[in-house]
């Protein structure tokens, strides 16, 4: 029989925003999100631009600071202490450490143009997380087989399509073994060819038990690979739900409106396919 202490720890989430909110001087870009992440789990992230997608997903990793609420990564809180009524933000160095557990996928690859697609895979593991150079060249060469790279370990990004460019971003964020990975519309900036390339590899690594957080809006992919999809607008998550029971029944009329405008369209994009 299972205890209630082993039933709470196994269903601890691995990812808590409670209500986190984010400004930026009188625009509130994030006003009281809450959300939860299991372990292995998949949540996509979708609404209009400006809704604040990329904004909650970007505090999760630090990369922005909070205003107000808390960010916990396995109960612990991240990015900020409390001591008595006052909250004080981590030193830098912690806040390093605790990025560590997030791996970011950007909209734009960011790779460094002068290494190879071997070498954007391999530095931050030899120079962040310490491992040997072989070691960590082994590692990144097996990566790049995931992802479909092998044969283009030694081409430099300005060599690589963009779909390839964002593989390699995919495999570099691997490579530092992050408990969690997020996605900031990783597919947004490639041609329109290009996107299944990268959408593949994602499905296979939603399949291997891997939590994730992805912004997109790819709602096809979302809804093949998302546990919960979230509808975030003006800041605020609107909805959230398993995706066929979301994008098929919304509850709000803020929901129903946009999923009508996103069926509008790629009904659309078919007519002139």
């Amino acid at each position: 029989m299972t205890t209630t202490a082993q039933t709470t720890q196994s269903i601890r989430p691995i990812l808590e925003l409670v209500d986190v909110t984010k400004k930026y001087g009188d625009f509130c870009a994030l006003d009281r999100v809450n959300f939860t992440a299991a372990p292995g789990s998949v949540t996509c992230i979708v609404g209009p631009s400006g809704s604040g997608k990329s904004t909650m997903l970007r505090t999760m990793n630090m990369l922005e600071t909070i205003d107000g609420g808390a960010i916990y990564f396995h109960g612990e809180m991240i990015g900020h202490t409390v001591h008595g009524q006052h909250r004080y933000p981590v030193s830098d160095a912690t806040a390093r450490k605790q990025r560590l557990n997030f791996g970011m996928v950007f909209q734009n690859f960011n790779l460094f143009p002068n290494y190879t697609a071997l070498e954007n895979v391999t530095l931050a593991p030899i120079s962040v997380r310490g491992k040997s150079k072989p070691e960590a060249l082994a590692a990144g060469e097996e990566l790049l087989g995931k992802v479909g790279l092998a044969e283009k370990k030694n081409n430099y990004p300005s060599e690589l399509s963009g779909g390839q460019q964002q593989r390699v971003a995919i495999a570099r964020a691997l490579a530092m073994e992050p408990e969690i990975l997020l996605f900031d519309e990783p597919t947004s900036a490639l041609d329109p060819e290009l996107v299944g390339e990268v959408l593949s590899v994602m499905q296979r690594l939603a399949r291997t038990g891997r939590t994730m957080v992805i912004v997109t809006h790819e709602m096809g992919f979302a809804q093949d690979v998302a546990d919960e999809v979230i509808f975030m607008d003006a800041g605020r998550i609107i909805e959230q739900g398993p995706p066929r029971e979301l994008f098929q029944n919304p509850k709000t009329d803020r929901a129903k409106k946009f999923f009508a405008s996103v069926a509008r369209e790629q009904a659309e994009e078919h007519s002139h396919a």
